[in-house]
């Protein structure tokens, strides 16, 4: 090749040849794959020894590493507190409160190991503790109830959240089941006697001390009145019909004298020529207390026609024709309108007696409260 071609960056092949290196006072043969010469080559500077035996040569021997791995604290336990380095060599007041602090950080650590409880006495603290914050929950568990009983007892707003939910509880076992309401309501301090053995009486009566008392015992008793026609007439009749079935009652071996009995008694009043009305009267007799109540239903209108006929089905010889009639308005209505006795009056008006007698008996029973226990 030509110099040209040498000098534009190319290379050329050299014999193999092997060299000495001295590294450390021994001859090691190394082996020149070739010698490269390019332009790069020719611009080394002067001066500057790219002999490889120089370069290493001024590298010294391998030291050991540096150990990074700390002692364990039963060595730094095992090291005597006294000890202080030698700090004769160090003039630096730098290094000397840096070894004084990092004395008082192993004066720390081994007085924690040493004060550091065993496992025995920090499983029995764990196991106080964990009593203790039994003990601690049973007894605020105990204060939460008992604030929460005192203050439902002293709180009206909350008594009576509480009693609307018992009576809408209880009014839904009633509605499904009626017969329930004299298993739940029956008790407390009032014994009432009804004088009829009427269901449509007793349970109206039942009913209203009930919700007025909140709880009551209502028995009824049956009896015949005697002295006073059937279907009686005016208001006199019918107090009177009412005062001989408390008096029947009473001579009832269950019934005691001073039991308060209550009377059910319907009869016709005549307002207007051929306008006549359904009314019934209730009577409370209290000889305990002194108490003598009365009150009466909503008066609900009857056909002249059927008075008429009720006149008509009456004997001329009836012994109580003076009080009333022989035949009840209420078994000619029931016969026209084709329903049982005591339903005539919602066929006819769309309101059931009992409601009728349960309004009225309410009434009753409130006043009758308000008269035994004033407020």
């Amino acid at each position: 090749m030509t110099d040209e071609s040498i000098g534009e960056g190319t290379f050329e092949f050299v014999e193999k040849r092997v060299d000495e290196v001295s590294i450390s006072g021994e001859t090691v043969k190394t082996d020149s794959l070739s010698s490269l010469s390019s332009a790069a080559s020719l611009l080394t500077p002067l001066g500057v020894s790219t002999s490889t035996g120089s370069l290493l040569s001024s590298i010294g021997p391998p030291s050991l590493l540096p150990s990074f791995i700390t002692n364990s604290s039963s060595q730094i336990a095992s090291t005597p507190v006294s000890a202080k380095p030698d700090n004769s060599n160090n003039v630096n007041p730098s290094n000397v409160d840096n070894l004084e602090e990092e004395n008082e950080k192993k004066n720390q650590i081994q007085q924690d190991i040493r004060n550091q409880p065993s496992t025995s006495s920090s499983d029995q603290q764990a196991t106080v503790n964990v009593s203790l914050t039994e003990n601690q929950a049973v007894v605020l568990g105990a204060g939460l109830f008992s604030w929460v009983k005192e203050t439902v007892a002293n709180s009206n707003v909350l008594s009576k959240v509480a009693e609307k939910a018992k009576n809408s509880v209880n009014s839904m076992i009633t509605t499904l089941d009626p017969q329930m309401r004299e298993f739940i309501y029956s008790g407390g301090d009032v014994d009432i006697f009804v004088a009829s053995d009427k269901e449509v009486k007793v349970s109206s009566i039942r009913e209203a001390f009930q919700t007025v008392f909140g709880k009551a015992t209502v028995t009824g008793i049956p009896v015949s009145v005697t002295t006073v026609a059937s279907q009686p007439i005016g208001f006199n009749a019918a107090l009177k019909s009412a005062e001989e079935r408390i008096s029947l009652t009473r001579q009832n071996p269950t019934v005691t004298q001073d039991a308060p009995v209550v009377a059910v008694e319907n009869f016709l009043l005549k307002v207007d020529e051929n306008k006549w009305y359904d009314l019934g009267v209730i009577l409370l007799d209290d000889p305990k207390n002194n108490v003598s109540l009365q009150t009466f239903t909503q008066m609900t209108p009857v056909p002249s026609q059927i008075v008429t006929m009720a006149e008509q089905a009456t004997p001329e010889d009836y012994p109580h024709k003076e009080t009333g009639l022989a035949m009840t308005v209420g078994n000619l209505l029931a016969n026209n309108l084709q329903v049982s006795h005591n339903e005539w009056h919602h066929a006819l008006t769309g309101v059931s007696r009992k409601d009728v007698i349960l309004l009225a008996a309410k009434s009753l029973a409130g006043i009758y409260k308000n008269t035994i226990n004033p407020v």
